[in-house]
């Protein structure tokens, strides 16, 4: 028998990104959402949530680390702007890993994998493309032509 959990890895272009696990191959008459698919994402969101919090923990080290005040404005104005950027994406990831605990906890709830809009399965390989998804792939288009909408009103 083969091993089902994935193992996420963060690509070094983005850490909202992660590819590298082996997808879940359900046996013919397993049903959705069994214990051992549940155990499959919640291996691929811890996983990915601590990749995330150890990047974190990385930025408030080269923070402190680079805390030097450059006498030439020049230098000062780029270390602000390296800054400023991390921190962004620091806060991009912060709210990622509030998704992905909020997944945690559906699937602690029994929730997990199911549209939060219709109730209809979500599927396999949407979760896995995108582990903190919460509606189904038709919700989701409709979802996003209604902001499309909006934005053009």
């Amino acid at each position: 028998m083969t091993d089902q959990r994935a193992t996420p890895v963060a690509s070094p272009a983005s850490s909202q990104q992660f590819t590298a696990f082996t997808p879940y191959q359900p046996a013919p008459d397993e049903a959705y959402m069994s214990p051992a698919q549940l155990a499959h994402f919640r291996k691929i969101l811890e996983d990915w949530r601590d990749e995330l919090m150890s990047e974190v923990e990385r930025t408030v080290q080269n923070m402190q680390v680079e805390n030097v005040n450059y006498s030439d404005p020049n230098d000062r104005a780029s270390l602000e702007t390296d800054m400023g950027l991390e921190l962004r994406a620091r806060d991009r990831e912060r709210k990622l890993i509030r998704k992905i605990n909020q997944a945690l906890a559906r699937i602690d709830a029994g929730e997990y994998g199911y549209c939060e809009s219709c109730g209809v399965e979500i599927g396999l390989r949407r979760l896995e493309a995108r582990p903190t998804a919460t509606l189904c792939i038709d919700c989701k288009t409709l979802e996003e032509k209604r902001e499309k909408q909006m934005a053009q009103d």
